[in-house]
């Protein structure tokens, strides 16, 4: 059988046998039993674990059902559009993409990563990016997006949250970049802090709508979920 805690004595019996004991023992109900007194046992619950590690949490969450899972944690959402520019990379979620155009910006125009980082900062409650890089501060011009993400991921640890999960959705018309996603999921995740496995990325097109379907940008939207204890 297995057995699971919680496991009760009577205090002063459990301290006289932890007293006189003469080797170790698996755990409190091994020692209380070598003591000479009498053990039970009741019928328990496969349910009924403990919670030690963040599996068991993740565990217990989805027992519970998602109004319980969702108290733990806040949820934010991000956008960000930029045009595309003659004579610069496309760079989204961290990897440059073949393309004839990049996109404009004061950074690498990272789409991707800026709308990953908002909605992180939104799930804090804290300023966007344009508060933490300026477009007017010149030292970071041209700066990789990559460290946009990390800055987001120092600021949800700063406040005591931890990066559960990130959904994204880039939309555009050109170029197709699903090919690309799972290089782009590694370099988000390890921007952040976490598995590739919780970072989501789709595409779309606008359907030729809008300046999107006219080819001169692409857009992003992202989804950020960060848990606190």
């Amino acid at each position: 059988v297995a057995v699971q805690t919680p496991q009760g004595f009577p205090r002063a019996a459990l301290d006289a046998a932890y007293a006189g004991a003469a080797e170790e023992h698996t755990d409190d109900a091994a020692l209380f039993a070598a003591a000479g007194h009498p053990v039970a046992t009741v019928a328990g619950d496969e349910r009924a674990f403990k919670i030690t590690t963040p599996d068991d949490l993740h565990r217990a969450a989805l027992l519970l059902g998602p109004d319980w899972a969702l108290t733990g944690g806040r949820g934010g959402i991000g956008y960000d559009v930029h045009a595309f520019a003659e004579g610069r990379p496309l760079v989204l979620g961290g990897v440059t993409i073949p393309h004839d155009r990049g996109l404009a910006g004061h950074s690498d125009a990272d789409v991707l990563s800026h709308a990953i980082a908002d909605a992180i900062l939104g799930a804090l409650g804290e300023p966007d990016i344009g508060f933490w890089f300026p477009p007017s501060d010149a030292s970071i011009e041209g700066i990789s997006s990559l460290k946009i993400l990390e800055k987001a991921a120092e600021r949800a640890a700063a406040a005591g949250g931890r990066i559960e999960n990130i959904d994204s959705t880039l939309i555009a018309e050109e170029p197709r970049v699903m090919k690309h996603a799972p290089a782009m999921k590694e370099k988000i995740a390890a921007a952040l802090g976490i598995e590739p496995g919780a970072v989501g990325i789709k595409a779309t097109t606008n359907e030729t709508m809008g300046f999107i379907g006219r080819r001169e940008g692409i857009a992003a939207m992202a989804v950020a979920m960060v848990g606190f204890e």
